[in-house]
């Protein structure tokens, strides 16, 4: 009953929309980007995968500009940060999902800053992944109308207890709770939003980024049941989900293809359709599907090959005279559509900006082909190294720098040719080269974490956010993954004063105590008290009975610095890092 009236509402929106003029919109086109989350280029059922059913996903598929060889980051956080700056992710900062390293630097402008000072409304609705405190919010970098989750999502140490059922999210900056499914409330709130805008006459820019098909999977009922009697069985490995369900990570796009055709409808009796651009992609290659289906791609996300960031871009602007729906197969990039939509929608940006991609906006239009280039797909998982990457030219791949690949006569990357053909891969390596002297001197410039400023007086700092350490879910917390330190948090105290420091072994809200278990997959440990390094100072705190947290108050300088807590015993022995650590300007 709660799903129909949710619909019957949405419905009334749209009927009412439908009777404004066409012109409701402005001249301007609006932005709709949609991008899902661990779903490769396979999981489609357009992608001949034997079982999925994506008939929604499919048909928008068809009437798009596809861009068949277009390249992401093989995790999160970089391809985000790549889309909002249209920077390669060393250039900007974002280069990990973890370790410190998934912030985009400050005087980087995004795209959702651009948009909005030209004019445009921007909002998010979905996964933001490029920092949950000041001054790397949504809020702060650009949109207006911010519905997001923390980290990477449902389960990271950020949301530790969050579920995709009736859970948390963050509306502006304040906690609230939703109701039903986390992707048909993200869907339900950004067309609610769009609608708002139409009835303004405001150009928008609406990302819709989902947490969805990323673990935990799970999805309501009638999207798991053509699945759950198929013998699909876990899947393996790490490139491939982690023994992960993977028919309910196929109910998960399931059900994201059922909340396309909820929004394709929108579009269409809202008057929205005809002059929105609407981007359809995914973050990286494929997980728990890849040994389903994989669209003859080798590995998938994590790794270098075309399985981890070879994925679908499907561009759709039916006023937009981009002709007919038809495959581009020129090698492009996530920082290309940055600067092509600011083209598409002649927005001029800032001085400040500078673009490692491209626009795409002729070769849509089918204005001719944009200069050949080669570019480079590099990320990390923690600490940044040289030749963790792909270096793409036309057809040739090469891999970590000495692997070479001809994707067209070999788009599963079974026969290395570098042996055949050193001069090309001296060509990919000279590229590289050049390309690392340029961004290597800023890899270790970290990007801080604010404390006392006015913009959020009071800061939850979590693991994930440790430098180089990799501890960003609910299973690193739990383990006391880390050593018996943990890490420490790069920050700028934005004031002087005196600050009051909780320290937690587990999320604040959960008012756990410091040397429980939590639960029966946790470790306790005997914790008696902490030691606390910041701006020079060393300092201690003892542990009462049950407490939940250590508080340490001290005077601090203004300025960059380090925060490392970590907790010990009785007798001072070193246990595990602070994995939460809440900073109080007072």
């Amino acid at each position: 009953m709660k799903r129909i009236l949710t619909a019957l509402s949405c419905l009334a929106c749209v009927v009412v929309a439908s009777r404004m003029p066409a012109a409701a919109t402005g001249v301007r086109p609006n932005i709709l980007i949609v991008l899902t989350d661990d779903q490769g280029s396979g999981d489609f059922s357009s992608a001949g995968n034997p079982i999925l059913k994506t008939p929604n996903l499919d048909r928008l598929r068809a009437e798009a500009v596809r861009l068949t060889d277009f390249h992401v980051a093989p995790m999160c956080t970089p391809t985000r940060g790549q889309l909002m700056t249209g920077q390669d992710a060393v250039r900007n900062g974002a280069t990990s999902v973890t370790g410190g390293r998934s912030f985009i630097r400050q005087g980087v402008p995004t795209m959702a800053e651009i948009l909005r000072d030209a004019g445009y409304r921007t909002g998010i609705f979905g996964k933001w992944h490029l920092g949950d405190s000041y001054p790397h919010r949504p809020v702060d970098r650009g949109f207006q109308e911010a519905v997001h989750i923390k980290g990477w999502g449902v389960t990271s140490a950020p949301e530790f207890a969050n579920t995709l059922f009736d859970g948390r999210y963050f509306h502006n900056g304040v906690e609230k709770r939703f109701t039903g499914y986390c992707t048909d409330f993200w869907f339900e709130r950004a067309m609610a939003w769009m609608q708002e805008k139409t009835r303004a006459r405001e150009p928008f820019f609406c990302y819709l980024p989902l947490n969805a098909p990323h673990a935990p999977h799970d999805a309501p009922r009638e999207f798991l049941a053509p699945y759950e009697s198929l013998p699909l069985g876990p899947a393996k490995g790490k490139a491939m989900g982690g023994g992960a369900n993977v028919a309910k990570f196929f109910g998960m796009i399931a059900n994201i293809d059922a909340n396309m055709a909820r929004l394709e409808s929108f579009l269409r009796q809202s008057g929205l359709r005809e002059n929105t651009i609407v981007i359809f992609m995914t973050d990286n290659g494929g997980t728990a599907g890849v040994r389903i289906w994989n669209a003859g791609l080798r590995e998938g996300k994590t790794t270098f090959y075309d399985g981890g960031h070879r994925v679908p871009c499907w561009i759709r602007w039916p006023a937009g005279n981009l002709g007919d729906a038809r495959d581009i197969a020129t090698p492009t990039q996530i920082q290309d559509l940055l600067p092509t939509l600011l083209d598409l929608t002649r927005v001029r940006p800032s001085a400040a900006a500078r673009f490692d991609g491209v626009s795409l906006a002729g070769l849509l239009r089918g204005q001719g082909q944009i200069p050949e280039r080669k570019f480079v797909v590099q990320y990390s998982r923690a600490k940044l190294e040289k030749w963790e990457s792909a270096v793409v030219w036309n057809q040739w791949r090469l891999v970590h720098g000495k692997e070479l690949y001809d994707v067209v006569a070999d788009r599963a990357q079974k026969n290395d040719l570098a042996a055949g053909h050193p001069e090309i891969v001296a060509a990919l390596r000279a590229h590289y080269e050049r390309w690392w002297s340029q961004l290597e001197p800023v890899r270790e410039e970290f990007v801080p974490l604010s404390l006392g400023s006015d913009a959020q007086p009071v800061v939850t700092l979590t693991s994930a956010d440790w430098q180089d350490v990799y501890a960003d879910n609910a299973g690193h917390v739990r383990r006391a993954v880390g050593g018996p330190r943990g890490g420490h948090w790069n920050v700028n105290i934005e004031r002087a004063g005196e600050y009051e420091i909780r320290l937690l072994r587990w999320p604040p809200e959960l008012n756990a105590p410091l040397a429980s278990a939590f639960d029966a997959a946790g470790k306790a440990l005997p914790i008696a008290g902490a030691r606390l390094s910041v701006a020079g100072r060393q300092l201690t705190g003892q542990a009462g009975p049950g407490a939940s947290a250590i508080t340490i108050r001290a005077d601090l300088p203004a300025g960059r610095t380090r925060l490392h807590g970590w907790f010990v015993g009785e007798d001072g022995t070193e246990l595990c890092g602070v994995y939460y650590a809440v900073v109080n300007r007072l």
